[in-house]
């Protein structure tokens, strides 16, 4: 198939974890991916490293590596006003909604969708009282029901869904509409900050919202380091909804969590881009209390199996890596002697992977010893997700090894989390609401199976491909 360029104006910043191994010769994206360029590409490369692209050959290397992850575009300025409507679902919460309104500027239309709510009255006088356009609906169907419902009368270009319960920022979906200027991407989203107040549990979120994706930039796919976006705030271009709607419905109705990720996933799969832009902000309103919190935890988790069913192959809790995950368990066996020997395997079989497609082997050992790290992490989550009780069993019972290896799984994710960030909660408690939090996700994933009888979001992956090669002069 054709690369479609990246249009002349582009610019591109690299990925903080992209690396130049040589000249011509890059390592990094998601998945990790060596890239080599021929002299052609290494060209276009000097274009694309000293200003905006400006020729078909710069295009394509620099849609090469926004799409494999290497690098992020920078779009060019806007030319003129987009065609933009905000399309706000919402179900009460008019104190909300008051809010959300009051944060925008008043340069687009707005669109709001009372999904049933009981207080009708008070969410019409809201809307007039910003000038915002109303439609009702009669029976709440939920958030995806209410933005289907909103798409039959928006005849805009762009679609700029939000919340009733977010706030943006100024100037949020000029600068998220820019991004369209690129022909292939179907739907941009910010980085949605929590709006948390200052009790145990905001301060908690404030440190680790379930919807802020981070501060890296990214392109949007399952099995990536950004494998969904939210449409907590998301513009997207309407001609692309319209493309991947299911008997005219764009969002599924039936789903009442996760119609986001399964709107993004099925862009992707049609071919479309989809990207996470962190320098452009939209503040989201938190919980106060455990129970909100614990709650909301648990429900995004029943949204896990139908997105399964949906995407078979697109929601794999662990990804395991077999010499690493050999290492780990050797570990936590107490086996230092097999997990030395699996340690060594593993680098022994980069090494070899490396030198057979001309890749310099230099930091095997580092990057073999992070992957050990990152496999043990994943299985401390994965454990306290949808093992918990299994893992109390074990600490409780003799043996100080086996409590420590346990204790280990338990701990490990969360205390190097907050090592990481330093909340503004210690350790301690950071580390209890953490494990609350993915117990919390876990029993919901647990429940979501029980309900549409399927293992698949509670089942690993083995990945047999440590890292992809691009064929050699390919660009």
């Amino acid at each position: 198939m054709k690369t479609v360029p990246l249009p002349t104006g582009f610019r591109i910043e690299l990925d903080p974890d992209a690396r130049q191994l040589s000249d011509g010769l890059w390592f990094g994206g998601s998945p990790a991916r060596v890239l080599r360029l021929t002299a052609a590409g290494r060209k276009a490369w000097q274009e694309l490293e000293t200003g905006p692209v400006a020729s078909a050959a710069a295009g394509a290397l620099a849609r090469r590596l926004t799409d494999a992850g290497l690098a992020h575009p920078i779009p060019p300025e806007l030319d003129g006003e987009p065609d933009v409507t905000v399309v706000i679902p919402v179900h009460d919460r008019t104190e909300l909604l008051e809010r959300c309104l009051a944060g925008l500027d008043g340069k687009y239309p707005v669109l709001v969708v009372d999904d049933a709510s009981l207080d009708a009255a008070g969410v019409a006088a809201v809307v007039a009282k910003h000038g915002a356009k109303l439609v009702r609906r009669e029976e709440n169907g939920g958030p995806g029901a209410a933005r289907n419902s909103a798409l039959d009368h928006v005849g805009t270009d762009l679609v700029a869904f939000l919340d009733s319960d977010c706030v943006p920022t100024p100037g949020w979906a000029d600068r998220l509409a820019a991004h369209f200027a690129d022909p292939l991407l179907a739907a941009v989203a910010p980085r949605v900050r929590p709006l948390a107040p200052d009790t145990t549990a905001g301060r908690y979120t404030r440190a680790a919202g379930s919807l802020d994706l981070g501060d890296r930039p990214a392109r949007v796919a399952p099995g990536t380091r950004t494998s969904y976006v939210p449409t907590a705030a998301l513009v997207a271009r309407r001609s692309a909804l319209t493309a991947v709607a299911l008997d005219g419905a764009v969002f599924d109705p039936a789903l009442r969590v996760g119609e986001d990720v399964d709107l993004v996933w099925r862009l992707h799969e049609a071919g479309h881009r989809v990207r996470y832009a962190p320098d452009i902000h939209v503040h989201h309103h938190e919980p106060a209390t455990w129970p909100g919190l614990l709650g909301r935890r648990a429900r995004y988790g029943t949204s896990a199996a139908p997105l399964a069913k949906r995407h078979p192959g697109s929601l794999a809790p662990l990804a395991l890596h077999p010499w690493p995950a050999l290492t780990v368990g050797a570990l936590l066996a107490r086996r230092p002697l097999l997990a030395a020997v699996a340690f060594g395997g593993s680098i022994g079989s980069m090494v070899r992977l490396l030198r057979a497609h001309d890749v310099p082997a230099d930091g095997v050992v580092r990057a073999m010893a992070s992957a050990v790290e990152q496999t043990w992490l994943g299985c401390g989550r994965y454990g306290t997700q949808f093992a918990a009780p299994l893992l109390a069993a074990l600490l409780v019972r003799r043996g100080w090894g086996r409590r420590a290896a346990v204790a280990s799984l338990l701990l490990g994710p969360p205390v190097t989390a907050w090592a990481k960030q330093r909340p503004g909660l210690d350790p301690v408690r950071y580390t209890a609401a953490a494990i609350a939090d993915d117990i919390a996700y876990g029993a919901g994933v647990w429940a979501g199976c029980l309900t549409h009888r399927t293992s698949e979001p509670v089942r690993p992956a083995l990945v047999r491909r440590p890292l992809r090669f691009d064929p050699k002069g390919e660009r």
